[in-house]
């Protein structure tokens, strides 16, 4: 499961009323909880944070909290 799956698992909303309300496609949302080699766009992201009511910066914090910064000596 991805990280937005897991958020939105979590938050324990459903599916199909996200797809409702976004007009992301109820394939697409599963796509993108399922397969991590799937990648959400900023539209989609901020789409969904509306819909379950959370700060579209809070969902980014959660989706990309595994990348990190790659610190060169120069």
């Amino acid at each position: 499961m991805t990280e937005i799956g897991k958020l939105l698992d979590k938050k324990s909303v459903n599916k199909a009323e996200i797809s409702r309300r976004t007009g992301i496609s109820a394939s697409r949302l599963s796509e993108l909880s399922l397969k991590s080699s799937t990648r959400l766009t900023a539209e989609e992201l901020y789409l969904i944070a509306l819909a379950i009511d959370i700060d579209p910066a809070e969902v980014l914090e959660e989706v990309c909290k595994h990348l990190k910064l790659e610190i060169n000596n120069v």
